[in-house]
């Protein structure tokens, strides 16, 4: 059988011009040459060159195989330096899926500065996972998943990314906007807008509502930020949101805001991922370019040590 070696004995001869060079070249001696050669033309039961020609010449078995060397060595070096780049974290495959959708406003530029800084990784938001993305994390179908719901699955590891508080958008002249804070009560007479996604997911039902008992009038959803604002300002309701989600919308005047809670309600972002990668070197760099520019571009946030706020541990 015709092996990668025998290939690249013929690719060195055809470079070299002699037994003499190739075997130099290949770090050979010119006696194993000739005989991995001959070995060769025995296997394939035909001569390959012209001995003794000058310059050497190839017969068109020889040329065949030549042009066989040429399709494959580049392709097989290629291959063998991506998974070297695979082996040490230098290259692989980051597909994520974003279960907070406000947090656009802080990924998309750290995915700017990750392809710039990983041109290796191939990265990609991939549609079809805004169900369960942790399970299709679970599955190897994602590689990373945004979360504010760090869930116990076995073979999947959180690092959180920040603390952010949630805030409750008033229209300017609502009544609750002469409070100084919100009380879980006061919304039990009020249509509450939210995203389209579970209740799990929401932390003013996680860490506000349902720890009081309490259950809104109502509930509205819409899937963009921009139209939860128009219908809060338009007294259609009122909306809780991370703090950087509204920044926007505050300075413009647009809408009031006010704290949940007298000490606030306040959530951790986590990337999640499986936990035979957390060694991976670009996941790593992701995760801290995500604290840092997060830190940057967001206001009201808050860094997070990794043991003060761990993910929860499996059920046994």
């Amino acid at each position: 059988m015709i092996e990668l070696r025998h290939l690249k004995t013929l690719s060195a001869l055809r470079a070299c011009g002699s037994l003499v060079d190739a075997a130099e070249r290949l770090h050979l001696t010119q006696s194993a040459l000739s005989h991995q050669l001959k070995a060769l033309e025995h296997l394939l039961d035909t001569e390959l060159f012209l001995r003794k020609s000058k310059p050497l010449q190839f017969t068109p078995a020889g040329q065949r195989l030549l042009k066989l060397a040429d399709e494959i060595l580049p392709r097989t070096e290629a291959a063998l330096g991506d998974l070297q780049r695979l082996a040490l974290g230098k290259a692989g495959r980051l597909h994520l899926a974003i279960e907070c959708h406000s947090c656009y406003q802080w990924l998309m530029p750290t995915l700017d500065q990750f392809r710039t800084l990983w041109p290796d990784v191939e990265v990609d938001i991939p549609s079809g996972h805004h169900f369960a993305p942790l399970a299709a994390l679970k599955r190897q179908e994602l590689d990373l998943v945004i979360t504010a719901d760090p869930r116990p699955i076995e073979g999947l590891v959180y690092a959180p990314l920040f603390r952010y508080e949630s805030l409750l958008a008033l229209a300017k002249d609502h009544p609750l906007v002469g409070k100084n804070w919100i009380d879980a009560e006061d919304l039990a007479t009020e249509t509450l807008i939210t995203y389209p996604v579970e209740r799990h997911l929401l932390d003013v039902f996680v860490h506000f509502l349902e720890p009081a008992g309490v259950e809104p009038a109502g509930i509205r959803t819409a899937e963009l930020t921009v139209l939860m604002m128009q219908l809060v300002a338009s007294h259609r309701g009122v909306c809780a949101l991370p703090n950087w989600a509204m920044t926007e919308y505050l300075d413009r005047n647009y809408v009031a805001a006010r704290r949940l809670g007298a000490q606030g309600t306040w959530g951790t972002l986590y990337a999640a991922h499986r936990e035979h990668q957390q060694d991976f070197e670009y996941i790593q760099d992701f995760i801290r370019t995500a604290r840092r520019l997060s830190a940057q571009v967001l206001e009201g946030v808050k860094a997070v040590n990794e043991e003060e706020y761990p993910a929860p541990a499996l059920q046994s």
